[in-house]
């Protein structure tokens, strides 16, 4: 096969585009990818109709208990709008929980960002919708008492029981949001963050006494008591299983231990993990998992870091740029703090704690048969695990790698080795960025702004793009304007 080195920026490194795949091979895959973007497509509206559906039903539960014909003037009309916000925040609140219990049914359809992402918008509403409850209701009361809505509250935490319960929930709601709003998250660590966002569960339990002691809309024995628990029941449980029970499960499975940290530039490094049943994990090249190095002061820390190379050594011997060695997982990290720069110092024979995979940054999210992989300092890592695994026929993969310089083409060899096995095209990106805003994601001797002319058929392939958040952003952008569709961008940040 051949292959070609170029000293210039921005030019091809090597292809190799062997034969042109058979019409019915073609064919075949097309069918294939087609097929399962359809099914992604179809669980991803299945979400929408969920999502509405539980709000239409928490109102529901209102009007099935007579709610309008107690609407009979002013003061009941203020009580019942609160008794409906009150009902609809908190299925918000239930829907927040669920997209952050990292569901397989959600996760594969709209990935691990994207639905962090909307459950990120959702903390506003069902804040605001609940803080409305509560001045809707003690507004309402008092219009009824003859007090105004300060005296009615102080008079609801002393007299009604329970009651107390929910003036702490609100207080810890407020709490959550405020610390996640970018301004102050920004100002803490994110350990002291993730502490306050626990607090969530905590703020939905002791929400619950009151809803089920106060009012009669679930009061015993009425089947919306019975709804409104399975709802806590049902949340509860994911929570617990998919939180907690099955990453145990999978530590236990596949016994992970360090087997070695491997430097490869100033502050990133790879390291290798041995196990158990690695097969298991295969085949999800591109998709992240949360680590967790049960070293002294590290144990409690979660590290959400993409595969660098499939798991699995592929047959016949050969090693696609590793050098040749048992079975192992990797993940490839850079220093971008203090958590991370602690894992170059992880000693071998240490367990490791591990959650996922997560996200559909890999094949599952493929729609055409051709495909290209776009990557910037240590999104480059992902990218050669994707390389490695998805499937592709020589000549229907492109890969583009940015860095300021070579020895920031991190994996660089092992991605110039598997393209040309596999028949991609490879260009190297190097040099200082380009000062025209369209092409900035481009150094400045690419002699070109456009994604066009390093992919001619853009227009008909699968864009994976990772790296930098300001740098993804440019490059999305430039496939936009260069006519790719939203549902053929796949870009997913493996963070929180």
């Amino acid at each position: 096969m051949k292959s070609q080195l170029l000293a210039s920026p921005g030019q091809r490194v090597g292809t190799s585009p062997g034969q042109p795949p058979a019409p019915e091979r073609r064919n075949s895959a097309k069918g294939r990818f087609a097929a399962q973007h359809r099914r992604r497509m179809f669980r991803t509206d299945m979400l929408t109709v969920a999502l509405w559906a539980s709000l239409a039903a928490a109102l529901a539960l209102w009007l099935a208990d007579g709610g309008m014909s107690s609407v009979g003037n002013l003061t009941q009309a203020v009580t019942a709008i609160g008794i409906l916000a009150g009902l609809a925040g908190m299925d918000l609140v239930f829907l927040m929980l669920l997209l952050a219990a990292r569901l397989p049914f959600v996760d594969g359809a709209v990935g691990h960002d994207r639905a962090l992402e909307f459950h990120r918008k959702l903390g506003k509403p069902a804040l605001y919708l609940l803080l409305a409850h509560g001045l809707l209701v003690a507004t309402g009361y008092g219009m009824a008492e003859g007090l105004n809505p300060v005296s009615e509250a102080v008079s609801l935490w002393v007299l009604v029981p329970d009651m107390w319960l929910a003036f702490v929930s609100m207080a810890l709601f407020i709490a959550v949001v405020v610390t996640s709003l970018v301004a102050v998250r920004r100002r803490f660590p994110y350990e002291f963050w993730y502490f306050v966002h626990l607090l969530t569960y905590l703020a939905v339990a002791v929400a619950l006494p009151h809803q089920f002691s106060v009012g009669g809309l679930f009061a015993e024995g009425t089947w919306q008591r019975w709804y409104w628990l399975l709802l806590y029941i049902g949340t509860g449980s994911a929570l617990a299983w998919f939180r907690i029970a099955q990453p145990v499960l999978a530590t236990y499975r596949h016994q992970l231990t360090v087997r070695r940290v491997v430097p490869l530039a100033p502050g990133v490094f790879s390291i290798e993990m041995s196990g158990l049943r690695l097969n298991k994990l295969s085949g999800n090249g591109g998709r992240f998992f949360v680590w967790r190095f049960l070293a002294p002061g590290m144990w409690w820390q979660a590290h959400p870091f993409s595969l660098s190379a499939e798991p699995i050594m592929p047959p016949s011997g050969t090693s696609y740029g590793r050098p040749a060695q048992q079975p192992t997982l990797r993940i490839t990290v850079r220093n971008l703090g203090a958590g991370s720069a602690r894992l170059a110092s992880l000693k071998p024979g240490t367990k490791v704690a591990i959650e996922g995979p997560y996200g559909v940054f890999s094949t599952a999210a493929r729609s055409r048969e051709h495909v290209v992989m776009i990557g910037a300092g240590i999104g480059i890592t992902p990218l050669r695990a994707l390389l490695e695994s998805t499937p592709f026929a020589p000549g229907q993969a492109t890969v583009l790698l940015r860095g300021s310089s070579k020895e920031e083409l991190f994996l660089g060899d092992e991605i110039l080795e598997l393209c040309r096995k596999r028949g991609a095209t490879l260009f190297h990106l190097t040099g200082p960025r380009s000062g025209n805003p369209q092409s900035a994601w481009l150094p400045a001797s690419a002699g070109t702004s456009r994604l066009r002319d390093f992919v001619p058929a853009i227009t008909d392939a699968d864009v994976y793009i990772c790296g930098p958040s300001t740098w993804a952003r440019q490059v999305l952008a430039e496939a936009k304007r260069s006519g790719v569709r939203e549902e053929q961008l796949h870009y997913e940040r493996f963070d929180w």
